[in-house]
C-alpha cells in the first residue's frame, strides 16, 4: 500500500522525523504542549486541524467524508485516530457526522480544564486500546460537559490493552447513547458522579471492568427517550435502559450511590460478578406521573444535577429514602 503524509509539526528537533502513516489514518502525538498531527493525503482534504500545534488538538471530518478508499482491515473506511504520547495539558477534540474509531497507543492525557476526550460525532464511536499498551485519561472542571471521556455517540470499547479513566469533574465515562465493553480492561478509579453513565442501554460481553472510589453510583444506565423499545435483536436501535452482562469480569466497589442503576431490566447471563448483585436499583419506566411539587422532596435532571425544584418534563425524584422518575405536568 502505498503511503503518503501530512504533516503538522511542533518542535521538530524535539519530535524527530514524521513516518508515513497508513490510508485513512491520522496519527496525534502528544509531547508536553504540543502535538503532532499526521494524516493520510486520502484523507486531507476531508481532515482540518483548528488547533495547530497546541496540544489541545481539534479535528474536524467534513461531513462530504462517507468513506473512502476502503481497506481490507477497513471495510467502511472509517477515520483511524492513533493517539499517543504524553501531556499534562492536553486534549482530544473530534467533530463530524460519521463513525470514526480511536485507538489508544501508549497514552497518558491530562486536560485541567475539560474532558481528556470529547467526541462529538453523532455515530458509532470505537474506542480500542493497542494490545499491551496502558492508557490513561484525567479530566478537569468544566461543567459543559459529562465525562473525562465524553462521547455524543454509541460507545464501543475494545482492544487488549488497558484503559485507566480518572474522573475530576463528573462521570468517568459519559456516553449519549450505549455502551458496549469486549476485551478491553477497564480501570475506573475515582469519579465525581458516576463510573459509568451511558444511555439505551450497556452491554459488557468481555474484558475485565474495574469501578471504585466513585462518589455516585458504579455504572447507571438511562433510557434516552420516555418509552423503551424493547430488546431487539442484536440490540439493533434498542432503548431500554437495561443492562447487559454475558462476559468477562465485573468488579465494583467504594461507591457512593449504587452498584448498578437502570431505567430498565439487569440481565447476567455469564461472566464474574464481585460486587453485590442486590446493591442494585432499577425503575420500571416512568414511576409516576406528578402535578404538583412535594416541597420535601430533591429534583436532579437526567443527567444527575441538583434542580432547584422540579422542572416540567421528565425528572429524577428523591424523597423519603426513596428514588423516582417522574414526568411533572
Amino acid at each position: 500500500m502505498k503511503k503518503t503524509l501530512l504533516s503538522i509539526l511542533a518542535f521538530a528537533a524535539s519530535f524527530g522525523t514524521a513516518s508515513a502513516v497508513d490510508n485513512n489514518t491520522v496519527e496525534i502525538k502528544f509531547n508536553g504542549t504540543s502535538a503532532t498531527i499526521s494524516m493520510a493525503s486520502n484523507i486531507s482534504s476531508y481532515v482540518s486541524v483548528s488547533s495547530g500545534t497546541s496540544s489541545h488538538v481539534v479535528i474536524t471530518q467534513a461531513d462530504g467524508f462517507a468513506g473512502i478508499n476502503p481497506t481490507v482491515d477497513n471495510e467502511d473506511g472509517e477515520i483511524i485516530h492513533v493517539l499517543s504520547g504524553t501531556s499534562t495539558n492536553g486534549s482530544l477534540t473530534l467533530y463530524g457526522s460519521f463513525k470514526c474509531v480511536v485507538e489508544l497507543n501508549g497514552l497518558t492525557l491530562t486536560n485541567p480544564s475539560g474532558p481528556a476526550i470529547n467526541i462529538q460525532n453523532g455515530k458509532r464511536i470505537e474506542v480500542s486500546a493497542k494490545k499491551g499498551t496502558t492508557n490513561t485519561l484525567t479530566d478537569g472542571a468544566n461543567a459543559d460537559y459529562n465525562g473525562c471521556l465524553h462521547v455524543k455517540g454509541h460507545t464501543k470499547l475494545k482492544g487488549k490493552g488497558t484503559l485507566n479513566i480518572i474522573g475530576n469533574s463528573r462521570h468517568a465515562l459519559y456516553s449519549k447513547e450505549y455502551v458496549e465493553v469486549k476485551n478491553l480492561t477497564l480501570n475506573i478509579t475515582a469519579a465525581k458522579k458516576d463510573g459509568i453513565h451511558c444511555k439505551e442501554y450497556f452491554l459488557m460481553e468481555s474484558g475485565t471492568v474495574v469501578i471504585k472510589g466513585v462518589e455516585d453510583d458504579a455504572i447507571q444506565v438511562e433510557l434516552d427517550g420516555t418509552t423503551s423499545t424493547g430488546t431487539t435483536t442484536d440490540h439493533e436501535d434498542e432503548d431500554t435502559g437495561n443492562f447487559y452482562m454475558t462476559g468477562g469480569t465485573l468488579t465494583l466497589s467504594n461507591y457512593g450511590g449504587k452498584a448498578i442503576k437502570a431505567d430498565g431490566a439487569i440481565s447476567y447471563s455469564g461472566g464474574t460478578r464481585n460486587f453485590s448483585t442486590t446493591d442494585t436499583e432499577t425503575y420500571a419506566g416512568i414511576s409516576e406521573t406528578v402535578k404538583n411539587a412535594d416541597s420535601e422532596a430533591q429534583y436532579y435532571d437526567l443527567s444527575g444535577r441538583k434542580l432547584t425544584g422540579p422542572k416540567k418534563g421528565i425528572v429524577i425524584m428523591k424523597r423519603n429514602g426513596k428514588t423516582l422518575k417522574i414526568n411533572h405536568l
